[in-house]
Parts: structure tokens; C-alpha cells; sequence
């Protein structure tokens, strides 16, 4: 199996006209036409304090879109009456909605009422991402936001660790994402880290055996006993190449899980798995082209059931609704 080499230009032009029809490149060049500087430089800044925003903005936009579509619904806050998708169990470590905040603040100074919130989480990750050391691609802007903040919507959707390889490949195709879209992003744990809860079966009890889990290299099960049973809410790098410095975004990480150095059991099962390991191989010999499929997948990931034109409101405030 040989992946396609297509542009994420060239993607944009000619494999989704639909799904592009009304986003677009420098749709903010009249409006408001320092807003990729403007959120450019605030990622760049906090990115020179934490590195590890990368990993966060990622996840953000990956939880984002794939509830309801990238319509910035993740960023709402609950309130006394009305819970939102911050409430829903997998949305409750992620994080950088503060730096969403600064960046729309200082839009709203420049542009009022101009840049949705959705476009700035697309903005911003893209941004981090380069800055991480990924690859530097351009997204089209246009989204609007979305008025619909649900958090059974999150947890009936949302993936788990544990997923088996072809629910995940089916959770992706869904949304008209292949197999190299999905191990792409999936890649980006080269710069995540994981709750012990998400993994600490595989290295004491897996599948209920009193046993770690055979197929992971005992020397990580070694290292990540130690790490987890430190007390508290304690947290593993997913990519063991760089363990104590998560934050550099390259295929090592392909190289770890076909080593049996797989954090979470989804990662190991890529590896080995027949869907998906000739996938990983190809990205574990190739940094080059794990990048170029990881932009394309991430283009396509801001396009899912976004919202344009007319519909749906650019919130003053990415916290609430207008």
C-alpha cells in the first residue's frame, strides 16, 4: 500500500470543492487583515513558555471538530443550568482556552465581531504545530461558530484509548478521512502526553490476567509502573523517543510503537494491527511524509460539517453564545 502524493494545495483545489466551497484562503484579507499575524504571534509567545501547547491546541481542535463539526462548541462554559461539552469526560484535561481567550481579545480590539472562534483554534494550532517542529501548511478560514454545546454530543462521540483499529478506522471514515489521514493524526502523540489511567491496566493487570500486557516492551512497563505509582494524577510521554521533553513533533513516534514502546493500547495496535502497520512503517522510515499526510489530514480534519455563510454567529466571547 502506497500513499498518494498530493499537495495540501492541490488537496484543496481538487479532491474537496465541495467541502471548500465556502472557506477559503486570506478569507479575513479585507476584514481583518492582520488576523493570522495577530494569532501567529500570541501562539508564538506562549509556545516560547510551553512547548507543550502544541500537544494541547491539537487536542482541542481534534475534540472540536469531531463533535458537531469545528464550530468552536468545545469552547463554551457550562453554566448553572445549561452544561456544555467541557462538562463531557473526554474533554475534561484538555486545556489552552486561556490563549483562545487572549487571542480573541486582541481580534476583537483590532477586527470587532470579524474572526470566528472556530477559525482561531484552526489558526492557532496550525501555528503550533510548525512551531513544534511539524510541518507549515496553510488552512482556509470562514467558519463560523457554532450555538450548540452538548456534552452527550462528546461522550457518545469521542474516541477512547482502548479503541480497537477498525472502530477507529470507521470513526474516521465517517467523517471521509482514510487510513493515512487517521495513523497521521493519530502521530501527533509524538508531542501528547497520557493520564496513567488511560494505560495503567497494560502494566499490572491487562485484560484482567494479574499480568502486565506481554506485547509492550518490559522495560517501558518498567519505567511507567515507576512513573504511575508516584501518587497523584501522574502522566506518561506517548512517545518514549523523548520522554522527559515531549515536544518535538516528528516521526519518531512510529518507530517507538513498532518497537513494542506504545503508551496506550490504540498506539500499540497500530503497529501490528494489518489495516494500519504497513501505514505506520511507511511514516516510521519517512519524516518527510508523515509531515505532508499529517498537514493534508489536518486541512481535512477543519473542514468537518463546518459552518459558513449565514449560518450560525461569530461570538464576542468564545466562552458563551451571543
Amino acid at each position: 500500500m502506497k500513499i498518494a502524493k498530493f499537495s495540501v494545495l492541490l488537496l484543496i483545489l481538487y479532491i474537496f470543492p465541495v467541502a471548500f466551497s465556502q472557506l477559503r484562503l486570506g478569507f479575513y484579507s479585507q476584514s481583518c487583515p492582520d488576523a493570522e499575524n495577530i494569532v501567529q504571534n500570541l501562539v508564538r509567545e506562549r509556545f516560547g513558555r510551553d512547548p507543550s501547547i502544541t500537544a494541547a491546541l491539537t487536542r482541542m481542535h481534534f475534540h472540536d471538530c469531531f463533535v458537531q463539526g469545528c464550530d468552536a462548541s468545545l469552547l463554551i462554559d457550562p453554566t448553572t443550568t445549561q452544561p456544555s461539552e467541557k462538562n463531557a469526560g473526554p474533554n475534561g484535561s484538555v486545556r489552552g482556552f486561556e490563549l483562545i481567550d487572549e487571542i480573541k481579545t486582541a481580534l476583537e480590539a483590532q477586527c470587532p465581531s470579524k474572526v470566528s472562534c472556530s477559525d482561531i483554534v484552526t489558526l492557532a494550532t496550525r501555528d503550533s504545530v510548525f512551531l513544534g517542529g511539524g510541518p507549515s501548511y496553510l488552512v482556509p478560514t470562514g467558519r463560523r461558530d457554532g450555538f450548540v454545546s452538548n456534552p452527550t454530543d462528546a461522550e457518545g462521540i469521542l474516541p477512547g484509548p482502548g479503541l480497537p483499529v477498525p472502530a477507529m478506522l470507521a470513526f474516521f471514515g465517517n467523517k471521509g478521512m482514510d487510513v493515512f489521514d487517521a495513523v497521521a493524526l493519530l502521530g501527533a502523540h509524538t508531542v501528547g502526553i497520557g493520564s496513567c489511567g488511560n494505560f495503567v491496566d497494560r502494566l499490572t493487570n491487562f485484560q484482567g490476567t494479574g499480568q502486565p500486557d506481554p506485547t509492550m516492551d518490559p522495560g517501558l512497563a518498567g519505567r511507567l509502573r515507576n512513573t504511575c505509582s508516584a501518587g497523584g494524577s501522574q502522566f506518561a510521554a506517548l512517545d518514549q523517543s523523548t520522554p522527559f521533553a515531549p515536544f518535538s513533533f516528528d516521526n519518531l513516534f512510529f518507530t517507538q510503537i513498532r518497537e513494542r514502546k506504545g503508551v496506550l493500547q490504540l498506539d500499540h495496535l497500530l503497529a501490528t494491527h494489518p489495516s494500519t502497520s504497513d501505514v505506520v512503517f511507511q511514516y516510521a522510515v519517512n519524516n518527510e511524509l508523515f509531515k505532508r499526510q499529517f498537514a493534508i489530514a489536518m486541512v481535512k480534519m477543519g473542514t468537518v460539517d463546518v459552518l459558513t455563510g449565514l449560518a450560525g454567529e461569530i461570538r464576542t466571547n468564545c466562552r458563551a453564545f451571543n
